[in-house]
């Protein structure tokens, strides 16, 4: 989820114009398969009970919003720095840019935390017993070799492990229909509410941590600049893709809960594997949670990847301290930021449960949003010269008024929700004045005074 912030260095060249429409349109589905639908199917059940589609059906709608608000903004500037680029053009305050940036950054790390979490619970217990801790920390440190080694098999590696998760995800839509031909299960479980605080508020709650499991529509932004045709391929591939999984997602969400009783879901941290348990459609239950493994794996290597990367890159801009751009010799992976996004990694998982930090990852993205939903009608006094997806003005309006809704408290988000996420934006802001005080220590004029600006 994280995203890069660029400058105009000293030799900028423009990135190859590559990637079709259907390359695009699976990017975007795989992108929003993952961690999420594996993890928090038990946690989303225990908002609303039953009926736990619901909140992602709202969800996809809602995300359908502000991803009107992406496709406008990608059509207009087609480059790959997203939201921390639509903040600078829109408002050119370089302190605004960087706390988009940094949160972009953070909710990758979270999201990453929140994976480790539910790769450390009941889906690695199927192999050998651990505490989760204990397995998320071990996880952690795998991820943290193979980032260390190098990134550039990554997108192999994400292409096979897309089709594996995808795969599970057909596994348990499969044993639904088989329940239902069948006649086992029990369908009409999946249409009964028992919200604990009223059917509102209920799927209010349930829709502020489903939005987890398909925020990575917005890493899509980041391939703009190598897209054939973004103004007439990136909106069809995204509002594509997020229909094509929000079904898959649905199909999920039904048979989970007509297979597994609300009490069983909620307490499982992988409830899927629940799901292939009881299924009268054999599949062994080791091979899923295996596959279920490798999705939240994936999903926690893109993160700790882009996140590290983007440290690296905001060091070479000067918006943080120059340590982090510190380059291994031979593995040419940059080091220091590896360090220190698997260490802030390590205390998120060592303090929070898989939806706690999930929690943590949706504050900061909707926060993020809102800001995107308006920076996108600030920006239409910005012609230019081509045709593009332009969105209708009231779809980014309700966009930033659902997105700051559904961040407030009365959702049902905890608090120590908040106080994470304000923790880690402090640490930003910490970042950020330690290294204006540092150049101008050096005599050098900061970043934030200076001229340059993210690449137009």
């Amino acid at each position: 989820m994280a995203e890069a912030i660029v400058g105009p260095g000293p030799a900028q060249h423009s990135l190859k114009r590559v990637i079709g429409r259907r390359v695009l349109l699976l990017f975007v589905i795989g992108d929003i398969l993952g961690a999420g639908i594996y993890a928090l199917v038990g946690k989303v059940a225990g908002y609303v009970g039953g009926a736990l589609w619901a909140p992602f059906l709202v969800a996809f709608v809602l995300a359908a919003l502000t991803a009107s608000a992406y496709a406008e903004l990608v059509g207009k500037y087609p480059q790959a720095a997203g939201a921390a680029l639509y903040a600078n053009k829109a408002f050119n305050i370089p302190f605004v840019t960087f706390i988009v940036a940094f949160a972009v950054l953070m909710s990758g790390i979270t999201s990453a935390s929140a994976a480790a979490r539910a790769f450390g619970g009941d889906y690695l217990g199927e192999f050998v017993t651990l505490p989760v801790v204990v397995g998320a920390l071990i996880f952690l440190g795998v991820v943290a070799l193979v980032n260390f080694a190098g990134i550039s098999e990554s997108i192999k590696v994400n292409v096979v492990l897309t089709v594996i998760e995808a795969f599970g995800l057909l596994v348990v839509i499969a044993i639904g229909i088989y329940a239902l031909l069948s006649g086992a299960g029990d369908p009409a479980r999946a249409l009964s509410f028992h919200p604990v605080n009223g059917a509102f508020l209920g799927v209010l709650g349930g829709t502020a941590l489903a939005f987890y499991a398909l925020l990575g529509f917005e890493d899509s932004v980041n391939l703009a600049e190598e897209s054939k045709d973004p103004q007439g391929d990136y909106p069809r591939a995204l509002f594509g893709g997020l229909i094509v999984a929000a079904v898959i997602y649905l199909a999920v969400a039904f048979t989970a809960t007509m297979l597994v009783d609300t009490e069983t879901l909620k307490r499982s941290t992988g409830p899927l594997l629940e799901v292939v348990k009881v299924a009268g459609l054999a599949f062994p239950p080791k091979l899923f949670a295996l596959i279920a493994l490798l999705a939240v794996g994936n999903t926690a290597l893109i993160n700790m990847l882009m996140a590290s990367r983007l440290v690296y890159g905001m060091a070479r801009e000067g918006i943080v301290p120059k340590v982090f751009a510190a380059v291994h010799p031979t593995r040419s992976s940059p080091w220091v930021a590896i360090v220190f996004t698997v260490g802030i990694a390590a205390v998120l998982v060592a303090t929070g449960d898989v939806g706690n930090l999930a929690d943590t990852t949706v504050l900061l993205l909707l926060c993020v949003f809102a800001m995107v939903n308006v920076a996108v009608l600030v920006l239409r006094k910005d012609r230019v010269e081509h045709g593009h997806y332009r969105a209708p003005s009231w779809m980014p309006v309700l966009g930033a008024v659902v997105c700051l809704v559904l961040a407030l408290p009365f959702t049902g988000r905890a608090g120590d929700v908040y106080l994470r996420a304000g923790g880690l934006i402090a640490v930003g802001v910490v970042l950020w004045f330690v290294n204006r005080l540092f150049l101008v220590g050096q005599g050098d004029r900061p970043e934030g005074d200076s001229e340059r600006k993210m690449a137009p």
